[in-house]
């Protein structure tokens, strides 16, 4: 009967093959679980309310929603593309490099640019997009969804291959804490050292990747827009 515990887990996957909503998933999944652990319903209510409570602060990212729908509001997206009409010789693939340089540099210095919601949605893809239009003059759907895509790939690689090159990043912190507790001496410096090549090698990566899609989207459309 100790199977039946696992029960979750088998929610939990028929539900996101269904595509169902995850939170009611997960949700569910919690319920039934601790139901058929003895759990009353109450008690499963006040388990949940405490992780809400311990974890609030992961919700602190709705805050943003309002700020950055009233900076779209007020011309965040002109601006932004504005820009790009001022910078000579700038395509999306090396708008999306640049950006990826400095959110690793930010990284580095433990600068934090706030990610997707707050910069990749409303300046960096505007961006990317104006830099591509410029060029193209128009560019179809799927190529404006890949550079979407694209972009959010950049902030992904520079904040999840730079983040430990701070020496004082809670990722350093835990695998030196770690290694020691294991009887190895590592400092937090040696570890931020080691990721410092990695961090490159990334850079370098996804570089390579942008300039083959600039090519490719100098193959498909031709150089008629603005910018030749």
């Amino acid at each position: 009967m100790e199977w039946i515990r696992l029960i979750g887990i088998a929610i939990i996957v028929i539900g996101f093959v269904l595509k169902l909503d995850t939170i009611a998933v997960v949700l569910i999944a919690a319920v039934v679980t601790g139901l058929v652990s003895g759990i009353s319903f109450v008690e499963i209510l006040e388990i949940l309310g405490s992780a809400f409570v311990n974890n609030r602060l992961v919700t602190l990212f709705f805050l943003t929603l309002p700020m950055i729908g009233l900076s779209e509001r007020f011309g965040l997206k002109v601006q932004a593309t504005n820009l790009i009409q001022k910078l000579k010789g700038l395509t999306s693939g090396r708008m999306l490099t640049l950006y990826q340089f400095i959110r690793e540099i930010a990284a580095f210095f433990s600068i934090r640019v706030q990610g997707q919601t707050q910069f990749v949605r409303p300046i960096v893809d505007p961006m990317v997009q104006a830099a591509a239009k410029l060029k193209y003059d128009e560019i179809d759907e799927d190529d404006v969804e890949m550079l979407k895509a694209k972009s959010a790939a950049s902030e992904n690689f520079g904040n999840f291959f730079a983040q430990n090159t701070f020496i004082a990043a809670s990722g350093v912190l835990l695998i030196s804490g770690t290694m020691e507790s294991l009887g190895y001496e590592i400092s937090p410096v040696a570890v931020a050292s080691a990721s410092i090549p990695v961090a490159l090698i990334a850079l370098a990566l996804a570089a390579g990747s942008n300039i083959l899609t600039d090519r490719k989207m100098d193959r498909k459309y031709g150089k008629k827009g603005g910018r030749k």
